[in-house]
């Protein structure tokens, strides 16, 4: 058998040597290039209608569906680890569901009780409310329908007066999540009208028809009825229409601007983060989230770690927020 001689440490005359910098967790520290803060997560929450509702979503293990005043209580352990920023989705009864998703835009509803009760206990704490109106269609769909296609300028219009709802409940910032065509310009124009220029809107730019939804889904009971959302969600093979959709969305009047799903998006976010002068974040959606921990319970990953390293890999694309379930597990690390 050939025999190899053992080089000694130092042996060869190597000038550049990288591993220097990473030759103790201090030194590491010092030169890390990316970093997570608990302040850049948004952390998204499930309401019901009801009291002491805590109701756990088998779908996504240490995810809960809460009525308000169970809400109130559990964000207070957010608001200690600097958790300032919170999403909100509305769960409404069956019952309440139509095809025109009328309950979306009715006074009083779950969504502006809930914001109200939130900037009241909490009035720092900055408010996002999910418009769309997939969680009050009994379709399932995000916009109004008719003879199976999903209605793009009506369904806008009641966008709008959604959002005109969660201002006046005191709401910090609008999310229309449902991909329509031209919405962040009427809604930011209709906020305008009616004086809510203070109001901002975090426009869904490049949302994917992706499999990652089903989890979030299950959680709202807001799975289509028929058909998927391949004519309004966009096509997970493209780019440059990603590009597009955010440069439209930031002529119209966004503020920010959010790439769904993350982790599969890495390139969207870094590209859009480059091209645009708006700030960019990221979503970790369901599916995302729920896959890691499914693996974690059955003890192929280490929960905690992939939860972090996911979410730092998503920062370092350029995301500068972070809308995430792991938000509370992920600030008691750092």
């Amino acid at each position: 058998m050939k025999r190899y001689k053992v080089m000694k440490e130092g042996y060869l005359n190597f000038t550049k040597r990288p591993r220097r910098n990473r030759s103790s967790k201090v030194w590491r520290s010092l030169v890390q290039e990316t970093d997570l803060c608990p302040h850049h997560f948004v952390a998204p929450f499930f309401v019901v209608d009801g009291k002491k509702k805590k109701e756990k979503i088998e779908a996504m293990p240490g995810v809960f569906r809460y009525s308000i005043d169970c809400l109130l209580k559990e964000l207070e352990s957010y608001i200690s680890l600097n958790i300032s920023s919170i999403l909100l989705f509305c769960c409404i009864d069956k019952e309440k569901k139509d095809p025109l998703g009328s309950e979306a835009t009715r006074r009083g509803n779950l969504l502006q009780r809930a914001i109200s009760a939130i900037k009241k206990e909490y009035p720092d704490l900055l408010v996002m409310a999910d418009i769309a109106l997939d969680p009050f269609t009994s379709h399932g769909h995000d916009g109004l329908v008719e003879k199976g296609k999903i209605l793009n300028d009506p369904t806008v219009e009641k966008l709008a007066k959604m959002s005109l709802l969660c201002a006046e409940a005191g709401v910090d910032i609008v999310a229309p999540s449902d991909m329509m065509d031209g919405r962040v310009g009427f809604i930011r124009k209709s906020l305008d009208k009616a004086t809510f220029s203070h109001v901002g809107i975090l426009s869904y730019s490049a949302k994917y028809a992706s499999s990652f939804y089903g989890p979030f889904r299950e959680a709202l009971s807001s799975t289509p009825s028929f058909g998927d959302k391949k004519s309004y969600q966009m096509n997970v093979g493209n780019l440059k229409e990603a590009l597009l959709e955010a440069a439209l969305d930031e002529e119209e009047g966004a503020d920010l601007l959010l790439v769904k799903p993350a982790l599969t998006n890495l390139d969207i976010i870094s590209k859009i983060s480059a091209a645009s002068f708006l700030p960019v974040g990221a979503y970790q959606v369901s599916g995302e989230y729920s896959s890691i921990m499914a693996a974690a319970q059955n003890g192929w990953i280490d929960e905690k770690k992939a939860l972090y390293e996911t979410l730092l890999c998503i920062k370092r694309a350029g995301a500068s927020f972070i809308i995430t379930y792991a938000a509370k597990e992920v600030a008691q690390m750092i």
